[in-house]
């Protein structure tokens, strides 16, 4: 792999210290060339996500996709993002989103981890952490109209066998689809149906942490006592809307993507937006006058 071109000499580095970071990005819905969503570029947001976050952090230690990569799970739009990942210097790990087709996907990224199912699911060990892939896109066979998320008894065995073998690494699990309710309804429905048995299973190892996407929202809460974090879209994000205030629109505010800081200790999740203008000043500026 070449070293992205994006990579300034500003690039800060955790080396020397106890600290660890892997970057992600979610729900990048990706387009053929040309098409737009709703007046948005997916892939142009992607490009410039991609290169504000290896601008920074290009220090870190892999970069972690959760889904929705494709918006209509077509040849040519997995062909675009792979032509963009090939730049990319750092490890990447790839996971599918109900807007996903599994077998396009693999068409296009034949190296990808699966499992002996077919998943495409995966386990990687770092020094005190392990990440743990799911594989929550509903099939076979692939539905069109199939929005929400399911695992079964084959991917559920798969997390209960990585979590019983994590020895003393903390388990970060990766999920497309929450496992818990966020209270926008429309959402909530399309949530991962067997949520209940994943949160159980990760209420029984301390420290672990479950990070999904789907939503579009930047979220963070705890369910049956585990907590999670949901990263907002690369490209277009939901309008918050609790309860009968939900209306299911979405708006062109800023795509991002999210830094998970590891420690000995645990784990934090930061969250940086792109795609506005931001004037950086120091302390003493911050002082009134």
């Amino acid at each position: 792999m070449v070293t992205w071109p994006w990579l300034s000499a500003r690039r800060r580095t955790t080396r020397g210290t106890d600290m660890e970071k892997l970057l992600v990005f979610t729900d990048l819905h990706i387009v053929e060339d040309g098409r737009t969503i709703a007046g948005l570029d997916p892939f142009a947001r992607l490009q410039a996500t991609l290169e504000h976050a290896l601008a920074r952090h290009g220090d870190a230690r892999r970069i972690i996709v959760m889904g929705d990569l494709a918006h209509e799970g077509k040849r040519k739009q997995y062909a675009r993002l792979a032509a963009l990942l090939q730049r990319v210097h750092l490890p990447v790990t790839l996971m599918l989103g109900n807007h996903d087709r599994r077998d396009r996907f693999l068409e296009a990224f034949p190296e990808t981890a699966v499992d002996g199912e077919g998943f495409v699911q995966s386990v990687t060990d770092l020094d005190r952490h392990r990440i743990i892939t799911l594989d929550t896109l509903e099939g076979p066979p692939w539905r069109r109209d199939a929005h929400g998320g399911v695992l079964g008894e084959a991917r559920i065995a798969f997390l209960r066998q990585a979590l019983e073998t994590s020895d003393d690494r903390l388990p970060l699990v990766f999920t497309h689809h929450p496992a818990a309710k966020v209270g926008i309804g429309t959402v909530d429905e399309i949530r991962l149906a067997d949520g209940r048995e994943v949160l159980d299973l990760l209420a029984a190892h301390p420290g672990a942490h479950l990070f999904s996407g789907h939503v579009h929202r930047t979220i963070s809460g705890s369910a049956r006592g585990v907590p999670f974090t949901i990263f907002k879209s690369t490209c277009h994000q939901l309008a918050l809307g609790l309860g009968a205030e939900d209306t299911g629109t979405f708006t062109d505010a800023p795509g991002g993507y999210g830094v998970i800081v590891l420690r000995k200790t645990g784990v934090t999740a930061h969250f940086e937006d792109v795609g506005r203008k931001v004037k950086e000043f120091d302390s003493d500026a911050a002082s009134p006058t």
